[in-house]
């Protein structure tokens, strides 16, 4: 029970927090940002460990514009999930994001 609060806590946070730059996003970026949220906020919160999207969460991936969605993501966003592994989940589902990419204020490291 305890998880499944946090859950919804985090989500209710992320997507109050991406709501206005959803729009902006969504008006600018192509893919579906709902489906993102709602697919893959629990893949990037900033506590725990990085861990496996699901095939959900990469399909929606896959389809959104992710370098537009970086150019708008918030200070307030940055707040609630972690950058580092938003790119991470980037990468693990076959998409990753280009070096040296700007996301937010995280910069996406070279290899």
């Amino acid at each position: 029970m305890a998880i499944s609060m946090t859950r919804f806590m985090l989500f209710a946070i992320l997507v109050c927090s991406f709501a206005e730059n959803n729009k902006m996003a969504s008006a600018q970026c192509a893919g579906d940002m709902q489906g993102l949220m709602e697919e893959c906020a629990k893949y990037v919160q900033k506590s725990g460990p990085m861990i496996q999207p699901s095939a959900g969460c990469c399909n929606v991936v896959k389809s959104v514009d992710l370098p537009c969605v970086c150019s708008h993501i918030t200070t307030q966003v940055e707040g609630v999930i972690s950058m580092e592994k938003a790119a991470f989940i980037a990468q693990a589902c076959g998409k990753p994001l280009v070096r040296g990419t700007h996301c937010g204020s995280y910069v996406v490291p070279g290899n």
